[in-house]
């Protein structure tokens, strides 16, 4: 008899390769392809868009691609990428002291809007800053010095916290948990309602093959890490310490500042509706 299994369309999942990430995505490429799904990588804000037009399924896509779109998507439950105080690569980095930047010009990132929004968030609402922003490279911010600050994301900032480790280095996720006290997430696995509803199985099996890969990937940092650091290039201890900072859950705490997030940003204008967080029935 054939499997079930193979008489179903091939899905479409979106995973980001990050060192953020390599807890759930070496052990993903050890255990092989997962019948039914197919894994495209790109970064974030590619994500986002492709899953918008509908050449994903379901992603790993920053919480403001959710927001922007919730009533098109669904949580997939349990799992998502967070932190509970400093994440270490999501920063700021000042030539001069952070709260000066009133009316300075900030280079961004264009890899996450989440991140940006975030941004937006500590110097504008908690700080009563009024910078201008700028797309920028990295390379563009350290060469041509247009800019008093620039905003870093994922390995991006690992590498620029040690080549920047002079100058002001602002950790946005720490910051957003001293003012709010919860924690801040930065991504979740969001899915179409349209493919769900075809292929509820192939979900199900695909969030029990997710959280297997997280289970086996926090009992694995030290092999993990060792494997990955080279890309930064960092000491493996320190990305251990690193790995051991990120929360890839989303329990009550983090969905409580994941609404907030939304309620701010509905707050700000920079979301047309308030959020729901709809999560997948996945039983």
């Amino acid at each position: 008899m054939a499997d079930p299994q193979e008489t179903k369309p091939c899905l479409k999942l979106g995973m980001v390769n990050f060192i953020n990430t390599s807890p759930i995505y070496i052990p993903w490429l050890k255990q092989g392809p997962l019948k039914g799904w197919e894994v495209i990588e790109d970064h974030p804000a590619a994500l986002n868009k492709m899953l918008h037009c509908g050449e994903l399924d379901a992603g790993l896509v920053s919480s403001f691609a959710y927001g922007e779109r919730y009533p098109d998507y669904l949580l997939l439950p349990g799992l998502s990428i967070s932190a509970s105080g400093p994440v270490g690569s999501v920063l700021l980095i000042s030539k001069e002291d952070p709260k000066n930047l009133d009316g300075k010009k900030i280079g961004l990132t264009q890899q996450s809007a989440t991140s940006t929004r975030l941004l937006n968030i500590i110097l504008e609402d908690f700080w009563g800053l009024k910078p201008h922003y700028l797309p920028q490279s990295p390379y563009e911010w350290l060469e041509q010095g247009k800019c008093s600050a620039y905003m870093a994301i994922g390995d991006e900032a690992l590498r620029l916290r040690d080549k920047c480790s002079s100058l002001y280095i602002v950790d946005l996720a720490d910051i957003w948990l001293k003012e709010t006290g919860l924690p801040f997430v930065f991504a979740v696995w969001a899915i179409r309602k349209a493919a769900f509803e075809r292929s509820r199985e192939l979900f199900k099996i695909l969030q029990q093959r997710l959280l297997t890969c997280l289970k086996t990937g926090l009992k694995q940092l030290d092999e993990i890490s060792s494997t990955v650091a080279p890309k930064i290039p960092m000491d493996k201890d320190e990305c251990v310490s690193y790995l051991q900072g990120i929360d890839m859950e989303l329990k009550k705490a983090h969905q409580k500042g994941l609404s907030l997030f939304f309620s701010k940003l509905y707050a700000r204008g920079d979301l047309p509706k308030k959020v729901k967080l709809n999560f997948a029935d996945i039983a």
